[in-house]
C-alpha cells in the first residue's frame, strides 16, 4: 500500500478521521470506506471492515491512537452485528441437542450437569444417548436449573 499523504478529512455522521491516499487500488479504497461504515450490509463491506481492523491491529496496542482505537471498537461492533445476522445458529430440535447447547453455554461437563440436576451420571448418559426417555422430574429439573422453556422441552421429547 502507498503511504498516507498526511491530509486529514472528516466523513460521515461519526466524524471519523481518515488519511487520504494517493493512487489507491480498489481494495485500498474499500478498506478506507470501511472506516466510515456503521452498518454492514454485504460480504464485500464485511471483508473491507475486517481488513481495516486487521490493518489497525497490526500496529500493536502501543502504536494505535485513541481515534484508531475507537474506530476498531466501532468496526468490531458493526462486524459482530453482521455476523449475528449472517451466521444464525438455529435452536436444536432434539432433546439431547437442547441439553448439549445448554451445557456448552454454561461450560458444564456431563458429570457437572448431572450434579446440578440431582441425578446420577449413568441416568444422564442414558437420557442423552436416547436409551432412556426423560421423566417428568428430570424435565422439571432441566427447566428449573438450565432455564430451558418448558414448551421447547415438551416438543423435543
Amino acid at each position: 500500500m502507498k503511504k498516507a499523504t498526511g491530509k486529514k478529512t472528516t466523513t460521515g455522521k461519526n466524524k471519523i478521521a481518515t488519511s487520504s491516499i494517493d493512487n489507491q487500488s480498489v481494495g485500498e479504497k474499500a478498506i478506507r470506506k470501511a472506516a466510515i461504515v456503521s452498518t454492514i450490509t454485504s460480504d464485500t463491506q464485511y471483508d473491507a471492515v475486517m481488513a481495516r481492523i486487521d490493518e489497525l491491529m497490526e500496529k500493536g496496542s502501543k502504536n494505535v491512537s485513541k481515534t484508531e482505537l475507537s474506530e476498531i471498537r466501532r468496526l468490531a461492533v458493526a462486524a459482530q452485528a453482521y455476523e449475528k445476522k449472517k451466521f444464525v445458529i438455529g435452536h436444536p430440535s432434539t432433546f439431547a441437542g437442547i441439553i448439549e447447547m445448554k451445557m456448552y453455554e454454561m461450560s458444564l461437563k456431563q458429570t457437572e450437569l448431572a450434579k446440578k440436576l440431582h441425578i446420577s451420571d449413568a441416568k444422564l448418559s442414558l437420557i442423552m444417548s436416547g436409551k432412556q426417555k426423560p421423566d417428568i422430574l428430570f424435565l422439571k429439573a432441566v427447566h428449573r436449573e438450565l432455564h430451558v422453556d418448558a414448551n421447547l422441552l415438551l416438543e423435543a421429547v
